[in-house]
């Protein structure tokens, strides 16, 4: 007769862990299975809702039908937020000249006499009262300009709306990137109006490159106080009743939300003109 071998205790101890652990491996195994199976169910449900959402979509099936019972299972996509209207007008017939000029053009205007900047718009005439003794090469070259019909037809391509308020404009490329062709010295960067590091609302200042003396034609129109380092040259004031269009223009915001981008305003400069008083 065969014995069996005596099991010791510590033998019996290892067995009775060993068959344990295969117990809870059973059941892990059994458990990972079983979501595998309910995850791929919820999946291709999914699946088949947002398919369905997207063709329903597209076919105009989610509509008001004035069925209650189906309020809860049909419920129609967000509108975007409107855009609020164009305040301004169209813009007169013509296109934006090509010009350009290898340098400055000589000073050939009164630097003890006053001069005006009329910038006819599609949302309204703007007044700038010009600073000539204060900006002669400014002031020169913007008549210049408007004399050659540079500004006529160009968009003011940049409304900015959070820590600086401006409107930009002068850019024959209406992109940011354009000038003239030359660039003229800074000016007047010690104006008295500017207190504190601030460009005062109604201001009319030079862009530039961010480099000393790289103003070209573009320029920007302030219609709040904005801090600003005194590197713009400020040649300009602009009048009461430009102050109200220019507001107009920024009460309709900037393209991206963000603060800082095409006015949604459509704002084109029908003609620029530079008078002496």
């Amino acid at each position: 007769m065969r014995r069996n071998p005596v099991v010791t205790q510590e033998q019996r101890r290892r067995q009775l862990a060993r068959e344990k652990f295969l117990r809870q491996q059973q059941r892990r195994t059994a458990a990972r299975r079983k979501t595998r199976m309910r995850n791929t169910v919820v999946a291709s449900v999914l699946g088949v809702v947002v398919v369905g959402s997207v063709v329903s979509y597209a076919t105009g099936v989610f509509k008001d039908d004035g069925k209650k019972a189906n309020a809860g299972a049909e419920v129609s996509p967000s509108p975007s937020p409107s855009k609020a209207p164009d305040p301004c007008e169209k813009a007169a017939a013509g296109k934006v000249k090509s010009l350009s000029w290898k340098k400055e053009p000589a000073v050939t205007i009164d630097k003890s006499a006053d001069y005006t900047m009329k910038m006819a718009t599609t949302c309204g005439d703007i007044d700038i009262a010009l600073k000539t003794a204060q900006a002669p090469h400014t002031v020169n070259s913007f008549s210049f300009l408007a004399g050659k019909g540079f500004f006529d037809h160009t968009k003011c391509h940049r409304l900015t709306t959070n820590g600086i308020y401006v409107l930009q404009c002068g850019d024959p490329k209406g992109t940011g990137s354009g000038g003239p062709g030359y660039t003229i010295p800074d000016e007047n960067l010690k104006d008295k109006t500017l207190k504190g590091g601030m460009y005062p609302a109604g201001t009319v200042a030079m862009a530039n490159t961010g480099q000393k003396h790289t103003g070209g034609s573009q320029f920007f129109l302030v219609y709040q106080d904005s801090q600003l380092p005194a590197s713009y040259t400020p040649f300009g004031t602009i009048s009461t009743s430009g102050m109200k269009v220019l507001k107009k223009i920024a009460a309709a915001g900037e393209s991206t939300g963000q603060g800082d981008g095409a006015p949604n305003a459509t704002v084109v400069v029908n003609r620029a003109t530079v008078t002496k008083s």
